[in-house]
């Protein structure tokens, strides 16, 4: 079975242009912004766009398709004018994904500001609840990603999404993304392959295997442990190359797209050539 791969893809021009572009650079897997990432809100996205999305989607060889929201949000703001507006916010790129019959909106949890995690953690879980009742029927999942703790950040530890998701009551609308750079810099070693597989073990023994839908693959300019978020060019990274084959190879894994999210100009060419490094790790 050929494993799913590609990148976050630009949506420059339009939504429907991320497909063009994906299928042009070989992708079976993308992430796209459904809206400008540094803004609250956008337009409604446009029904013309929506259908030449849809129809290209059908058209193309991309199998996997996921969004993630706006950088601003925050689903436990301590200051409330922030979190109406992220709830808000939240609520509108569930909205779009479902137009788009995007399956996944992927998130970071949230960032407590002092507040404390457990406080933070009943919030982002208040906030999704909040969400999800006015999404009912939705197909689209609400997918909380990994951290690598910076800061106050919430989800650097598999507990904590378990946390989270024990607090939503629908929980098969909880998915996760385990992205590697976030959690090597949280302190979970990737890279030595005994190591690894006590990973991928407590993930399973914590969260469960069934719930993780996708991978953000990324090699860490930081070292394990140092709870510092910068990406790094597959191989290029403290995680090597050594990291990044033991996920390409574990059977258990096979089946999870896998999207970049690396450093890359417009023309994607070091997408390409970071998935073609992927691929050569695959025994």
């Amino acid at each position: 079975m050929q494993q799913l791969l590609g990148a976050h893809t630009s949506i420059a021009g339009g939504v429907s242009k991320a497909v063009e572009l994906a299928e042009k650079l070989g992708f079976t897997a993308m992430q796209i912004f459904t809206k400008n990432n540094n803004r609250w809100f956008a337009k409604p996205l446009d029904e013309k766009e929506i259908e030449a999305f849809k129809t290209k989607l059908k058209k193309s060889h991309i199998k996997f398709v996921v969004s993630h929201d706006a950088y601003l949000i925050n689903l436990c703001a301590t200051n409330i004018d922030v979190l109406k507006k992220s709830r808000r916010a939240f609520l509108d790129e569930l909205e779009r994904c479902e137009l788009l019959g995007i399956p996944h909106l992927n998130f970071h949890p949230g960032s407590h500001t002092g507040a404390g995690e457990k406080e933070g953690i009943k919030l982002i879980a208040e906030s999704i609840n909040i969400a999800h009742d006015k999404t009912k029927g939705y197909k689209v999942s609400s997918m909380l990603e990994t951290t690598a703790g910076q800061g106050t950040a919430i989800g650097y530890r598999f507990e904590q999404l378990q946390g989270i998701i024990e607090l939503v009551e629908d929980k098969g609308r909880m998915t996760v993304c385990i992205d590697t750079a976030h959690i090597f810099a949280a302190g979970y070693d990737i890279k030595d392959p005994k190591n690894f597989k006590k990973v991928i073990k407590e993930f399973d023994e914590i969260i469960g295997l069934e719930r993780l839908k996708c991978f953000h693959m990324n090699d860490s300019k930081k070292p394990l442990g140092s709870r510092v978020d910068r990406h790094e060019h597959i191989g290029k990274g403290l995680i090597g190359l050594e990291g990044f084959a033991n996920i390409m190879n574990d059977r258990r894994l096979k089946k999870i797209p896998k999207i970049l999210e690396t450093p890359k100009g417009k023309e994607h060419l070091e997408d390409v050539e970071n998935l073609a490094v992927l691929r050569s790790l695959i025994k």
